[in-house]
């Protein structure tokens, strides 16, 4: 595919002047814009749990528990780079270039992005599991002031529990069992706990997607996808989209603002993508005819 091809040039290949040319540079500006709001997401996303940490992080750490605490940052900057191999793969590098230590290099960071996307995931799955567990707390909440008690006001979202906070929750308070010295309302936990589990299966979704995707390239390169499998893998990325979308959905209508954009924004990206696959397909088909 060359250098230049987006999915906009199937327009330029019919027509002629300046109107297609200014669509596409359009279109792949629009794209970019895109990528680097994701890439800004990072930082939002580190930001927001370097605050959550100093809340939710236990007196010892380990490996698994700094994943943990930073699943959403990490997630993300691996996303984003295995978003740019693909954008690389799909757009920018022609297919006779895909080939010896260029390949190597490719699949080399792919793989580094894999594992940390997996990491990931199994700290998505360990922030869940925090909340798969609560205590009525035996005490009141008023007389823990002072001793370091922090309260959770939604999923990687506390405060420090001092006089007037205390107050502020009521009579009906549960420790979490999960994190050190943490309380919150029955109400705020249940929340929490759904939230974890959309982030678990948001993260699973997109590793589907992506070995979808890893399996279509290959299978591109290898002189294009079969017609038989070309169904099927396209029924089944469907459905994977639509499950990534009622996620962003629900956190859109939970609040999470942070998590509905990111989420919108990979939408939006994966279009891309799909768009340049769909190109790339058409490329293929073209060169075998002739």
């Amino acid at each position: 595919m060359s250098s230049t091809d987006t999915p906009l040039t199937m327009v330029d290949t019919r027509r002629e002047g300046g109107s297609a040319a200014t669509l596409a540079r359009a279109y792949k500006a629009l794209k970019y814009v895109v990528y680097a709001l994701l890439s800004v997401n990072i930082a939002l996303f580190l930001n927001e749990e370097m605050a959550s940490s100093a809340h939710a992080a236990p007196s010892g750490m380990d490996l698994f528990t700094v994943i943990q605490l930073f699943s959403a940052t990490l997630d993300t900057a691996a996303w984003v780079l295995l978003l740019l191999l693909f954008e690389l793969e799909t757009a920018v590098i022609p297919d006779d270039r895909l080939v010896g230590k260029t390949q190597w290099v490719i699949h080399g960071i792919r793989l580094i992005c894999g594992l940390a996307i997996v990491s990931a995931f199994w700290g998505y799955l360990g922030e869940w599991q925090v909340f798969w567990h609560s205590e009525i707390l035996q005490v009141p909440a008023c007389e823990l002031v002072g001793q370091g008690w922090s309260i959770l006001l939604d999923f990687d979202k506390f405060i420090a529990l001092d006089a007037e906070s205390c107050i502020a929750l009521g009579f009906e308070i549960v420790a979490v069992t999960g994190l050190e010295q943490v309380v919150a309302t029955p109400m705020a936990f249940n929340s929490a706990y759904q939230l974890g589990l959309v982030d678990v299966i948001n993260s699973a979704t997109w590793i589907l997607v992506v070995v979808l995707l890893e399996i279509e390239v290959r299978l591109q390169l290898g002189g294009g996808v079969p017609q038989e499998f070309q169904r099927p893998l396209n029924g089944a990325k469907i459905v994977l989209y639509l499950t990534l979308a009622v996620a962003a959905v629900y956190w859109g209508f939970e609040g999470e603002f942070l998590d509905f954009w990111d989420a919108a924004l990979w939408l939006f990206a994966f279009v891309f993508i799909e768009l340049n696959v769909f190109e790339w397909q058409r490329d293929l088909a073209q060169q075998a005819r002739e």
